[in-house]
């Protein structure tokens, strides 16, 4: 008997082939085989949406070769993944290829060992409509969404525009925080603190309350005040600044502290849960400095050559044969005190969570990140993985935490306080501790270590400190802060983030600077105009409630186009009258056209905004917005190109394009020669790395190339020869 299994990926196909034997054969769908019609809508809105579906011209060969092995095949299995994406391509397959979903045999699993494929193809069911109609209405909701809103966006503001249900919303979130940024007015405070000593162990003491209120130091008076009292004159005091550029004053002194209180406490920390998708992407992004992009393609990689369980997930379970193989682990290499009998049992706190699958772990336990023999990106996220894995079947830790209270013997109504912990028992942190988005923690402030003091007994103070600092605003989100965001907010699902973020980089909405993702003025123009067109699409709690919506379809307990039919009446009110609206969205510069007297209006083009004339096409007046720097800039240009030979004749003048800088011959128009102004960094970094063979195909040259993080090293002859390095950061001998 000849069986055909359909999946998704070639890796994951030989992988399961291997465990089938020779009765099957594997063969990959490569993801969706077909999809919504691109030239027009591809939803039939008034017959209950129904959508045109068409086969990609990239997949028609993969269709007829299905097709051709479905004739000599006894019996066919869709393996595709066990998610409502993966259901869909299923029912998209049974579609095409002339199989009857409702017979066609569908197998599932979490993870590809041979133990799982062999139980999935003995306990093989059928396809899941529910979850198939989850996945459509979700599809055609995003194509509505996406196809009416865009063309109100391209007439007006500017072609080229997009919106999105989800995507637009994450836009919404980044204007909103550069908004907060921008509008955050900082206030000042001090801290007054002694380094002391007592028994041999240095510590500090911070001063904490006055007559039993507790007491802020708002300014230097008083902190001058505060001193006064402690029998310190301002002349006596040293003031520096530190490297952040604040304020702070040091003087040596002889302070006596009299311990007042001691208060000791035993605490217990728990390990993370394993990991489902979005607090994979978060943590691999704290700790390894991976995109979500990059996470979800290692992730991939790993599920499918079987090192990893599927790694779209909102569970935290499990299995019962996993937490034994922990405990194992965990009982030969930590010893019994480590674990814990029965293992650990997750709750998810999402609300609904999707697909009853495990967490994302190691298909193997045993197999280490020592002995897998995986290495670079792929090795570091196992070992996040695994480590995370089997410390979550880890004992807790427990600390003791000790916060003592001082009194200063020239004024006992004072009281300085030093906190500090440790650690009793490191249970689950001798493996692995869980990062956190907090980087704005000041170095040395954590947890001290303590002396041990009885009340009565006395510390010397022997230098005294008076920090300054300046309230933060909030910081720009990392695409790590932004799942977690939408998370909590119940927008989307982890397996869209990856891509919204990609979309909204890709599009010019965002950013990324120094790992921060930052709006571009289109953004906020884009956004405000959303926000008041569309008041409902950018709410975020219609946006959870439409992912819960697809939720209750996929259990079977709504008509997925009666939900389409609720939101698309109410969408398409919204939708006629913003195309009523007469005339583009402009923002007023505030001065007249020099050219006709009109009033000048900011514009947009792919590249950016620009200064152009309301009385646009009769009056053609275009202004870049520049700034100081670029006016200086300019002028570095002009001081160093002009007034040369031109090679065409005359002399070299430079010209500011709409875009950039170039330079042109100053007998412009009869002569129409233009030259690049060449980039002295490039050129450096080229005469240095440049010039050398191709060593991938040994015929193109690498060059040095610019790229928005760091130039690189790339083969002349792309794009036949992808062959590309990184570049240095730092030049030998350039100061760090």
């Amino acid at each position: 008997m000849k069986n055909l299994v359909i999946v998704e990926s070639p890796t994951k196909g030989k992988t399961i082939e291997k465990f089938l034997g020779k009765d099957f054969i594997v063969k990959a769908s490569l993801g969706h085989i077909r999809d919504l019609a691109k030239k027009d809508l591809g939803i039939d809105i008034e017959n209950k949406f129904a959508p045109t579906y068409v086969i990609s011209d990239e997949k028609k060969k993969t269709v007829a070769d299905l097709k051709k092995l479905v004739k000599e095949s006894d019996k066919v299995w869709i393996a595709t993944d066990e998610d409502r994406e993966g259901e869909a391509i299923g029912w998209h397959l049974c579609e095409t290829l002339g199989l009857d979903p409702a017979t066609t045999s569908r197998v599932t699993y979490h993870e590809i060992t041979k133990t799982a494929i062999e139980a999935a193809f003995k306990n093989a069911g059928t396809l899941d409509m529910d979850l198939v109609n989850a996945q459509q209405s979700r599809r055609i909701l995003d194509r509505l969404v996406g196809f009416k809103v865009s063309p109100v966006l391209w007439q007006k503001i500017r072609t080229g525009l997009s919106a999105g249900r989800v995507q637009s919303i994450a836009v919404k979130l980044i204007v909103e925080r550069e908004r907060e940024i921008q509008n955050f007015k900082p206030e000042e405070s001090w801290k007054l603190r002694v380094e002391a000593e007592a028994k041999g162990v240095k510590f500090g003491i911070d001063f904490a309350k006055l007559s039993g209120k507790a007491k802020k130091l708002k300014n230097t008076e008083d902190i001058q005040k505060m001193l006064a009292v402690l029998g310190f004159s301002v002349d006596s005091l040293i003031e520096k600044t530190d490297k952040k550029g604040n304020k702070f004053y040091e003087a040596v002194t002889n302070l006596e502290f009299t311990l007042n209180d001691a208060d000791k406490k035993n605490t217990t920390r728990l390990p993370g849960a394993p990991f489902t998708t979005s607090t994979l992407q978060q943590e691999a992004s704290r700790k390894l400095g991976f995109s979500l992009a990059q996470t979800m393609t290692v992730a991939q990689n790993l599920y499918q050559n079987g090192f990893i369980t599927y790694m779209r997930t909102d569970s935290v379970n499990l299995s019962t044969l996993a937490m034994d193989a922990c405990r194992a682990y965990i009982d030969t290499t930590f010893g019994k005190e480590y674990s814990i009998a029965g293992g650990r049992k997750y709750k998810t706190k999402q609300a609904n969570a999707q697909e009853a699958h495990e967490a994302i772990r190691p298909a193997y336990i045993d197999k280490t990140p020592e002995t897998i023999g995986l290495e670079g990106g792929d090795l570091r996220l196992y070992r996040l993985i695994w480590e995370r894995t089997v410390a979550s079947q880890m004992q807790e830790a427990k600390i003791e935490t000790t916060t003592f209270t001082f009194l200063p013997t020239v004024s006992p109504d004072q009281e300085w306080v030093s906190k500090g912990e440790v650690i009793k028992f490191p249970g689950f942190m001798k493996l692995y501790v869980e990062g956190n988005d907090d980087e704005e923690t000041e170095e040395g402030t954590g947890p001290a270590t303590l002396p041990d003091m009885k009340i009565g007994e006395r510390a010397n103070a022997s230098k005294l400190f008076g920090t300054q600092s300046f309230s933060r605003p909030p910081s720009r989100y990392t695409e790590a802060m932004l799942v977690k965001k939408l998370e909590s907010e119940g927008i989307g699902r982890p397996a869209t983030y990856a891509p919204t973020i990609g979309t909204i980089v890709e599009r010019g909405y965002v950013e990324k600077i120094d790992k921060k993702l930052a709006p571009t003025d289109i953004a906020f123009t884009v956004n405000d105009f959303l926000e008041t067109r569309f008041p409902e699409l950018m709410d975020y709690r219609f946006t959870a409630k439409v992912e819960e919506e697809f939720d209750i379809v996929s259990r079977g307990e709504l008509d997925w186009t009666e939900m389409l039919d609720t939101f698309y009446k109410k969408f398409s009110t919204y939708l006629i009258a913003a195309m009523e609206e007469k005339g583009k969205v402009q923002e007023k510069v505030g001065r007249a056209c020099p050219k006709c007297e009109s009033e000048l209006v900011y514009k947009f083009s792919k590249n950016g905004r620009f200064i152009g004339c309301s009385n646009y096409p009769t009056c053609d007046f275009l202004e870049n917005i520049t700034t100081p720097e670029a006016e200086d800039h300019l002028a570095a240009l002009k001081a160093e190109h002009e007034w040369k030979p031109c090679p065409a004749g005359g002399t070299i003048v430079v010209k500011t394009g709409r875009f950039w800088p170039f330079l042109a011959s100053s007998l412009y128009p009869e002569v129409k020669w233009i030259g690049k102004i060449q980039d002295k960094k490039l050129a450096s970094l080229e005469e240095k790395y440049g010039g050398e063979t191709c060593d991938k195909c040994w015929t193109g040259i690498m060059h040095v190339k610019s790229s928005k993080r760091w130039p690189f090293l790339a083969c002349s002859a792309y794009p036949e020869c992808k062959n590309a390095k990184n570049l240095p950061k730092e030049e030998p001998g350039e100061e760090t």
